[in-house]
């Protein structure tokens, strides 16, 4: 899940499920209330002909998710001891019979005594292989991603006209940021009578603030005996902010931890876009279907770009080198476009007519990346139970599974208080190994306070 990775249920925040929705995923259940940004059909069920129904307070959503990584400070204290050593001796100590042997002349370019030297000199040629072996490692496994999102207080407005038609007003922020390693072979490098271990390894920060406005109509279409057919579509207005920097891990002057926190939450690069979900629900007295299709318009949001090195200096300098260097080699892209994908869920359950027991299923149909490049692909499974008694607590549990990516497998567990409080815990069953102790690769919280219904 970090951000609960991407979970692209209709207006939800892309990054992770908000409230009930963590534990029932895409089913929409009118006795959990923020349920119905699950699907742009269900605010139908929500409430009453010719009443409304109103959140009051969050929900408050936060996250984590890492990479499988073991002993991570360990492999970076000693790639980074590596690549400082001096190497100096390695040609120091070379006579002009030394360097005839291997091709080379006192007159011979430093590229050419580089090259030399990896594939002669045992000592440069173990310490390039030893450092290449742990950036291979870390790059590929390696990440932090941290994730968050609030809805406006008061947020959703559901109304059902007279009609049969409800309209939907919804706002919420959300964040998301992911800490990685890009990862860049070793070379040797010689100056005068100095020879170097140097790498354009670095740490990679991709983060993504997201400012969203909803607009929704659903409308049941006839009530037949033996159910009803619900359509609903909805209009979000994103203001999108899209960063990413480097920090280059050989930089003695440059703290890759410094200014974090400031650079995930920055709004610099802001983009403006429309994405539009639509989603259908047929609902009987005993069993509930759904289809919700997430981004049909699939909108399009850049990232500040990379590269322009003119004006800067120091470490802001090396990094913008390095990323140059970077992009020519084909692994990094200085003016990455995030595209929002789109994605169809579709949600089954069985239930009883009143909707207090319920068991569900929800799925994602394909996988889709979220803005820092993660993907996912979920399904869920829930059990639940809503209690009309205001001193008896409604409880759910579930699963929650990434097919694709990251891969990660959850317990999710929620309960609703006095019918207003609700708190919700995603907990990753996959585990690492920091100091000594196991802890989640990811886990996800979630607490809100609405109205009753």
């Amino acid at each position: 899940m970090a951000i609960l990775g991407s979970h692209a249920l209709a207006s939800l925040p892309i990054y992770q499920p908000i409230g009930a929705s963590t534990a029932l995923g895409g089913y929409a259940n009118r006795q959990a209330f923020m349920t119905s940004l699950a699907n742009p059909a269900a605010p139908y069920m929500m409430t009453n002909i010719e009443s409304a129904r109103v959140g009051f307070l969050g929900p408050l959503s936060l996250g984590y998710e890492t990479g499988d990584i073991k002993n991570l400070d360990d492999k970076i204290d000693e790639l980074e001891g590596i690549l400082e050593l001096d190497y100096s001796a390695s040609y120091n100590n070379l006579s002009a019979t030394d360097l005839a042997s291997l091709g080379l002349t006192l007159n011979s370019t430093d590229a050419e005594i580089s090259a030399a030297l990896i594939q002669a000199d045992a000592d440069v040629a173990a310490a390039i292989n030893q450092a290449n072996g742990i950036i291979t490692e870390i790059g590929k496994t390696a990440y932090v991603k941290l994730s968050g999102s609030v809805q406006a207080p008061f947020m959703p407005i559901i109304y059902k006209t007279s009609n049969r038609g409800a309209f939907t007003l919804d706002a919420s922020a959300s964040f998301v940021g992911r800490v990685g390693i890009l990862s860049d072979d070793i070379s040797a490098t010689v100056s005068g009578s100095d020879v170097e271990l140097v790498s354009d390894t670095s740490v990679y920060v991709k983060r993504a603030t997201d400012y969203r406005f909803g607009l929704g109509y659903s409308q049941a279409l006839g009530r037949p005996i033996s159910g009803a057919l619900i359509l609903g579509g909805r209009l979000n207005f994103h203001k999108m902010a899209l960063g990413q920097k480097l920090s280059v891990l050989t930089d003695e002057e440059n703290d890759a931890d410094d200014g974090f926190g400031d650079f995930l939450f920055e709004r610099e690069n802001v983009e403006s876009g429309i994405s539009l979900d639509l989603g259908a629900i047929w609902t009987a007295p005993n069993y509930q279907l759904g289809a919700s299709l997430a981004n049909v318009n699939e909108p399009e949001f850049d990232f500040a770009e990379l590269g322009n090195c003119s004006g800067l200096s120091g470490s802001e300098l090396t990094s913008c080198n390095a990323a140059v260097r970077l992009s020519n080699g084909g692994k990094l892209d200085l003016k990455e476009t995030y595209k929002m994908r789109a994605q169809l869920t579709l949600d089954a359950a069985v239930m009883t007519t009143d909707q207090n027991w319920s068991l569900a299923v929800s799925y994602d149909a394909n996988h889709i990346a979220d803005p820092v490049g993660d993907e996912y692909q979920w399904e869920v499974i829930s059990l639940s139970y809503f209690n009309d008694d205001l001193l008896l607590p409604g409880i759910r549990v579930g699963y929650r599974r990434n097919h694709v990516g990251s891969k990660l497998r959850y317990i999710t567990a929620g309960a609703t208080l006095f019918r207003r409080l609700e708190l919700d815990l995603a907990y990753g069953l996959d585990k690492f190994t920091h100091d000594g102790s196991s802890l989640p690769r990811s886990l996800y919280f979630s607490v809100g306070y609405s109205f009753g219904f």
